[in-house]
């Protein structure tokens, strides 16, 4: 039986804007209401996606969700037709209608925490929707990603799903974007990483007093035994508190795991020498590579602003890795250097190869970040809904579908204009079609 990891990528929404909602993200905030462009952010997600395809690798995609979230605006007191409703929301609380138009869900790195069968006690492949308490425009978004994931792994023999995490600072949970898995080849028995924050239990010199630990032990306990995985295959590991309050607002901005490699910078745990002797204890019969990035090769201002850890570590037909990274590690003198340092290595990793995706970049997410990781045997593979698996015919048809509903720039006033509600749902309608999801949005009459 073979198997392989699948990355489901999230396709951008129609409304990607540039709100400045994420307090802990530095590019999320730098970038506050600065113009985007949704259909060129679309297009360069897209085209990584198709990159990685044309690699032979096998590559899913996860619709966005619906926005604007009229639903959620009218709860909070606006109401009368649609547009009176936007109207209300930019006069009286203009954060509200960011967040409800937020395009935050094409970072499917949160949108859930995925067990591979090998790790699982009844075998399935487990599904846990992050539930994202910290943020309130992320807080909207697990029931319509739980429906969207159950429409693309819909078989019960294979795949379970399981409802978000309480809502509640407790239990905190960010899904994927703190969790990685190392093993010696994806189907066999690994060992999942989950990094979090804080604890509620814990003294308060280890936590960050900047910015806020967005991920809780008690969200990470309970995802591993909502999965079923004990304590040969779950490790839980706190984040250094101090690199938090240095914009590193989740571990997938300072660490990144593939197989056998480990690639990470010298500040980003809190016990770093216990974390390799706990993995080699764990995973020994596992030839594990360690490659740990130094203050002095690369600091840690440019390691968050380039990416260098948000970066994807694939694994090639061949048995060897590639980097994915965004061109900002390309544009960083010290970044540039050591991903060309690591090329000289003896580990896994041969190439190192650059994307464009500055549009997500700028709202502070990488090409990790734009990508859920999902291992899959060839049975497993089989019963995912065929339709979300990219091509080159549905990469044509996306692009197709881009280029007839997304606009070509977006800022604040034009979240005002009620034909953009249209717009979008149009276009969340007929990707449903082209992606065979069912009823995955609880659409409204525009009025």
């Amino acid at each position: 039986m073979k198997h392989y990891e699948v990355n489901f990528d999230g396709l951008v929404g129609p409304t990607h804007n540039y709100a400045g909602l994420s307090f802990g993200n530095v590019a999320s905030v730098s970038n506050a209401k600065n113009q985007s462009n949704p259909r060129e952010a679309a297009k360069q997600g897209l085209a990584k996606m198709k990159s990685l395809t044309d690699l032979g690798l096998t590559q899913g995609v996860l619709a966005p969700q619906q926005r604007p979230d009229l639903t959620t605006l009218r709860r909070l007191g606006f109401s009368g037709t649609d547009a009176k409703v936007l109207e209300q929301a930019a006069l009286r609380c203009p954060q509200a209608l960011l967040a409800c138009y937020s395009a935050s869900s094409m970072w499917t790195a949160n949108a859930a925490t995925v067990s591979p069968s090998a790790d699982t006690q009844d075998g399935r492949v487990h599904f846990t929707p992050a539930n994202l308490v910290d943020k309130f425009h992320r807080s909207i978004e697990p029931d319509v990603t739980g429906a969207i994931l159950k429409a693309t792994f819909h078989d019960s023999k294979y795949f379970a799903h399981h409802q978000h995490l309480p809502s509640h600072t407790d239990f905190g949970d960010e899904g994927a974007a703190n969790h990685t898995r190392l093993c010696q080849q994806y189907g066999h028995a690994g060992l999942e990483l989950f990094v979090y924050g804080r604890s509620c239990s814990q003294n308060e010199h280890l936590q960050p007093h900047k910015f806020p630990a967005r991920q809780t032990l008690e969200a990470s306990q309970a995802i591993a035994r909502l999965h079923g995985l004990d304590e040969e295959t779950a490790l839980f590991i706190q984040q250094n508190p101090a690199v938090i309050d240095q914009g590193v607002f989740h571990n997938d901005v300072i660490a990144v795991g593939n197989q056998n490699v480990f690639f990470y910078h010298e500040q980003a745990f809190l016990h770093p020498e216990q974390l390799c002797q706990d993995i080699r204890r764990l995973l020994p019969n596992t030839d594990l590579h360690f490659i740990q990035v130094s203050e002095q090769q690369v600091n840690l201002a440019d390691a968050v602003k380039s990416y260098l850890f948000n970066t994807q570590i694939v694994t090639l037909n061949n048995g060897t890795m590639a980097i994915i990274a965004p061109t900002d590690c390309q544009e960083t003198p010290a970044v540039k250097a050591l991903l060309d340092d690591i090329l000289t290595r003896n580990t896994p990793i041969q190439q190192v190869l650059y994307f464009d995706v500055k549009q997500s970049m700028r709202n502070g997410g990488g090409p990790a970040c734009l990508r859920l990781r999902v291992a899959l045997s060839d049975q497993e593979l089989s019963a995912v809904n065929p339709n979300t698996l990219l091509d080159d015919t549905l990469f044509n048809t996306l692009n197709q579908w881009v280029d007839k509903h997304y606009r070509d720039r977006l800022s604040f006033d034009d979240l005002k204009d009620p034909s953009l509600i249209t717009e979008s749902y149009t276009a969340l309608d007929e990707l449903t079609y082209i992606l065979k999801l069912g009823s995955v949005y609880p659409f409204q009459q525009v009025g």
